[in-house]
């Protein structure tokens, strides 16, 4: 049998996620892979042929400016299918794809290139000057449209002749918890193709008959992640020119949608246009939802507009490369024990376990995981990922709660990431830039309970004495050095933090108090 060990490395049993693409291209050439509107509502269509011949156009202009297996490509640009085409010339060929995001600043996207070591990055032209102020020394710089366009076109569309395998790194999804540094984290071909594309083939219900509305920035692994396994089923995904809700709600309705996922703050903007109802989007079969909870009477509004609706909840994390858990429910009647934190049960590759901080069986305590689709580990960072691979399972950081029949239910966080409108933000992070304010003394960074933005970033700040300082002043400090998404929606100047004996801030209390109206 050893004269057949190598076959692992050619297409007759290679088994990652570019070779999937080219499968579909040939079972299904004709089948639409993306409908994309562009910024004056031009409307194309790119079959999965066209997507193949695409991505293997952008794997030859890789590997013709010397970049191969190993090798590390970035993008900051708009959800576009030319980043999908990207993404996928670059698994072709056995290198990395990392998404910067576009709301970054230089320093931000110069971390980001400069850790995940990539050699090129492609970028919108909106995005140049700060790609360009921020690359560091030896990263090559491409513009989307016309300049690929011409350098693409004197490419061939053949599949690229290639030495890799399931176990190379495909993604490097860069992820914020409490810490100042993002952290890369390495997810391989096989994670995907061995469980998590499977799950959203069982767990969610997924196949070639779907249209996608897909808002989901491809920075992100709720975006990178969903794209990757809705085109490894086959599905059409539509991408409208923007989120902005009256724009989205109209390309419901003319592309027939029937799956939308995002957060609940989307869906509360959707039933808020004028021309919500069943004409856009009575034909919606599923609403997949993540990052807090939708209000009651967002579900009544839209169970009126499409009453075929069924509503799914889910929870995962880059670490499990994205999918977790899954429920469904039509009505909140439906949801176990009528409780909104419920967030499904384990999808079918998941194993996990509820501990306390004695790793002792719990009904409520830390998430902990086993799967085939658990990272490699954190690029770089062998200390920060022996803290989250230890005894043979992933630990979460996340509290929940488990029943008799193994609901699970999302109960707090370890550690003090908040999310806002669907996006992970470092407390820390955003602290630390408040405290560069030469008149803060102290400050803590919170996140506290909104009905839109289900927690909206919040600052407490002790001003030094003798300084007169502002709200708005901070406001404006922050604006200026973080990604709009991490600017404080409030900030609330105080006397003093609450401290333990060791001065550590109580961060419960400064919840709890502005809970209390306080």
């Amino acid at each position: 049998m050893a004269d057949l060990a190598p076959h692992h490395r050619t297409l007759l049993g290679r088994a990652t996620i570019g070779d999937q693409l080219r499968r579909h291209a040939r079972t299904r050439p004709h089948k639409v892979a993306f409908v994309a509107y562009d910024l004056d509502g031009v409307r194309t269509e790119t079959t999965y042929r066209e997507l193949d011949e695409r991505a293997n156009r952008f794997a030859q202009l890789f590997t013709a400016r010397g970049i191969g297996r190993g090798g590390r490509i970035a993008s900051m640009a708009r959800n576009a299918v030319d980043v999908v085409a990207a993404y996928y010339g670059a698994l072709k060929i056995g290198a990395a794809f990392t998404g910067v995001n576009p709301l970054y600043r230089e320093a931000e996207v110069a971390h980001q290139l400069g850790h995940s070591r990539a050699s090129l990055v492609l970028a919108d032209d909106a995005f140049a000057p700060v790609v360009d102020a921020a690359r560091p020394a030896g990263v090559d710089r491409l513009g989307y449209g016309a300049e690929l366009d011409a350098l693409l076109a004197a490419q061939p569309a053949t599949e690229p002749e290639t030495d890799l395998d399931e176990n190379d790194v495909a993604l490097i999804v860069y992820t914020s918890g409490t810490e100042a540094a993002p952290k890369g984290v390495l997810i391989p071909h096989r994670n995907y193709l061995a469980s998590t594309a499977p799950a959203w083939g069982w767990g969610l219900d997924t196949g070639p008959r779907d249209t996608w509305l897909f808002v989901m920035p491809f920075h992100t692994i709720a975006g990178l992640g969903s794209m990757t396994s809705l085109t490894l089923m086959g599905a059409t995904l539509v991408l409208p020119a923007s989120a902005d809700p009256a724009t989205a709600l109209g390309v419901i309705g003319r592309e027939r949608v029937t799956v939308i996922a995002q957060t609940p703050t989307f869906y509360i903007a959707l039933s808020a246009q004028d021309g919500f109802g069943p004409g856009t989007v009575g034909q919606v079969r599923r609403c997949m939802t993540y990052g807090g909870q939708i209000p009651p009477h967002v579900i009544d509004a839209w169970s009126a507009a499409a009453p075929e609706v069924l509503w799914g909840t889910y929870w995962g994390q880059s670490e499990l490369s994205q999918l977790g858990t899954v429920g469904f429910f039509r009505t909140l009647d439906e949801v176990p024990g009528g409780d909104p934190t419920w967030i499904g049960k384990p999808v079918t590759h998941l194993e996990i376990r509820v501990v306390d901080a004695e790793d002792r069986d719990a009904e409520v305590g830390e998430l902990i995981c086993r799967s085939p689709s658990a990272m490699l580990g954190y690029l770089d960072d062998p200390e920060r990922t022996a803290a989250v691979f230890r005894d043979g399972w992933v630990r979460t950081g996340d509290m929940v709660r488990i029943d008799a029949d193994g609901n699970l239910f999302f109960h707090d966080r370890l550690k003090d990431m908040i999310k806002t409108g669907g996006m992970n933000v470092s407390s820390q992070e955003v602290e630390r830039v408040v405290h560069e304010h030469a008149g803060v003394e102290r400050a803590a960074v919170v996140g506290l309970a909104d009905p839109y933005w289900s927690e909206a970033v919040t600052a407490f700040v002790v001003a030094r004495q003798g300084c007169e300082l502002t709200a708005e002043e901070l406001v404006a400090h922050c604006r200026a050095r973080l990604a709009a998404y991490k600017v404080p929606k409030a900030v609330h100047l105080v006397p003093e933090l609450p401290v333990d004996p060791q001065g550590k801030i109580l961060k419960r209390r400064l919840r709890a108090a502005e809970a209390a109206g306080s």
